[in-house]
């Protein structure tokens, strides 16, 4: 049985925290675009976005970036929502028990590959990202 199996692992408190200090890895002229993009964890993503996004599970999807990339924004458009980065808390832990990988480094990972998302970044950008420290 894993920790996750008998509830152990980091809290949804604990799981922020790490993002947190993964956050403040990525460059600082990045940092200073982001503007009000707010990271949220939740357990697991809501029944609509596991549709939206063809989940077949629950535990699919580690995290997302909702909102409007910054490469598709105009001055002129009015912001209907806050851009948002979700962490799903339990895939990630199933993720990392599953393959004996560092949580804030998976968690790391899924943030800047998300903040990717925020500047319309492709995955080589993010790869190289990810690599900076």
């Amino acid at each position: 049985m894993s920790p996750l199996d008998r509830g152990q692992g980091p809290d949804l408190a604990a799981i922020d925290a790490i993002a947190n200090e993964a956050l403040a890895t990525v460059p600082e002229p990045l940092r200073h675009h982001l503007g009000e993009v707010v990271i949220q964890v939740r357990d697991f993503p809501d029944e609509e976005t596991l549709d939206e996004m063809e989940c077949e599970t629950p535990f699919d999807l580690l995290g997302l970036y909702r909102g409007v990339s910054i490469d598709r924004k105009s001055v002129s458009d009015v912001p209907q929502d806050v851009d948002m980065i979700f962490l799903y808390r339990r895939p990630i832990l199933d993720y990392c028990d599953e393959t004996g990988e560092d949580i804030a480094a998976v968690v790391r990972h899924v943030v800047i590959h998300e903040i990717g998302h925020h500047f319309g970044f492709s995955d080589d950008d993010m790869e190289r990202i990810e690599t900076q420290k």
